[in-house]
């Protein structure tokens, strides 16, 4: 994410924008060390959460039901509409967009497939890495070979390797706010690290002393996001273990992992099993520990990549990703569908239209059609009741003043201008 701009994963995603600028600056060290220490204290700080909170946010997250977390998700699409750096019309229609490709594959209710034209291959759904490396990492590889001289960038200077007292100084207050959010987002069920990293650049742009510089090599955009995703991986563990409720595709592995060795999880498996709890947050820490152990002292190794000529590092990223592709299904059938996404991110950045919130649309979308769909089913098709509970009514009037705020005519073009000064 921060060396080539590929995201391996959705948490990643927020990361890349500001850390890969820092790459092409000559930082790539600096966002590399700001990344691995912000998500080590993160990762501290959820594991502290997790063994000493985990009773009264549980209390908290059982408050989130399907409306809310509806209204949780929608607050989010605003967000990334708002906060786009692009057109507003433009950002919508990314989302949108973002919103149809979630919903390719088969309904989960009915059975039948949905926008898959009769292929096979598309029952499953588009998986994020093709969509992601299409608009991230083919497109820059094209985007740099239609620019040769934006190639130069990446072996001119590689300065520090190690940030400065001003990063760290910027970093501090970043860090704090995302593990901050991470922590909490994290415990609600369907939150993940995905969400809080999404959730804690948007917060930056709104707090931070430097949100203009967000999007142009800003060390808060790389340390915000990364604590928040971090924070929120150990915290997901809380709905897990004392809900029995996955809030992501690995905590449901651990579901099953625990029912298969007989343990059931749900709010007696921290005093049934002590040695399950106590172990589980053991290895958090043994975890994070490692993670800066690892990191750190390879930077220096990590950065030197940057030095390759880029005539001979786009062929490997581009193996890399082909690769990563295939090895996600074993499917020859994701490298087409790369390939076809790789042209059309190429039209819509030549016209304008930003990424991201395609992104984000693509990852919320079936989280909130479920959501939806499950809140109509339990109220028997009330469309009210997205209205009747407090926090999701507090939630969507939040989204609807965001929405507003950026449709008012001063607003807007104070938004425009100040996008334009950071262009």
């Amino acid at each position: 994410a921060i060396l080539v701009n590929v995201p391996g994963e959705a948490s990643s995603v927020m990361t890349s924008l500001d850390g890969y600028e820092m790459a092409m600056q000559g930082r790539a060290g600096s966002a590399l060390a700001i990344a691995a220490l912000g998500s080590l204290f993160a990762g501290c700080v959820g594991t502290l959460v997790l063994a000493a909170l985990a009773g009264p946010m549980t209390v908290f997250a059982l408050k989130f039901g399907p409306t809310e977390n509806l209204a949780l998700v929608v607050l989010g699409l605003c967000g990334a509409i708002v906060l786009a750096s692009d057109s507003l019309i433009k950002s919508i229609a990314m989302v949108i967009f973002g919103l149809l490709l979630g919903l390719v594959g088969i309904d989960v209710n009915s059975g039948k497939p949905r926008f898959d034209f009769g292929i096979a291959e598309l029952a499953d759904g588009i998986g994020f890495i093709t969509i992601a490396l299409a608009f991230f990492g083919i497109a820059e590889i094209l985007r740099n070979l239609e620019s040769p001289e934006d190639t130069e960038k990446f072996t001119s200077k590689i300065t520090r390797l190690w940030p400065t007292r001003q990063d760290f100084r910027r970093a501090t207050p970043a860090v704090l706010r995302g593990t901050a959010l991470g922590s909490l987002l994290g415990v609600l069920p369907g939150g993940g690290a995905a969400l809080s990293a999404f959730a804690a650049y948007m917060l930056e742009r709104k707090v931070s002393r430097y949100a203009n510089e967000l999007g142009t090599g800003a060390v808060e955009g790389v340390a915000a996001p990364e604590s928040a995703n971090n924070a929120a991986s150990q915290t997901s563990f809380v709905p897990m273990l004392t809900l029995g409720l996955p809030s992501n595709g690995v905590m449901a592995l651990m579901v099953g992992a625990m029912t298969i060795h007989n343990i059931q999880p749900g709010p007696q498996v921290m005093t049934s099993n002590p040695t399950l709890f106590w172990g589980l947050i053991a290895s958090m820490w043994i975890g994070n520990l490692m993670l800066v152990i690892l990191n750190l002292p390879l930077i220096g190794i990590w950065v030197k990549l940057l030095t390759i000529p880029y005539r001979y590092l786009f062929p490997a990223i581009l193996t890399f990703c082909v690769i990563g592709v295939f090895s996600t299904q074993n499917n020859v059938f994701d490298i087409y569908v790369v390939a076809a996404f790789s042209v059309l991110a190429m039209i819509v950045l030549k016209l304008g239209f930003p990424p991201v919130p395609l992104l984000l649309g693509f990852i919320l979308g079936p989280m909130m059609e479920e959501h939806f769909r499950t809140a109509l089913v339990l109220s028997r098709g009330d469309f009210l009741v997205f209205f009747k509970h407090p926090i999701s009514l507090a939630l969507l009037i939040t989204a609807a003043l965001l929405l507003c705020l950026v449709l008012l005519p001063r607003v807007r073009k104070g938004r425009e201008q100040a996008f334009q000064e950071d262009a």
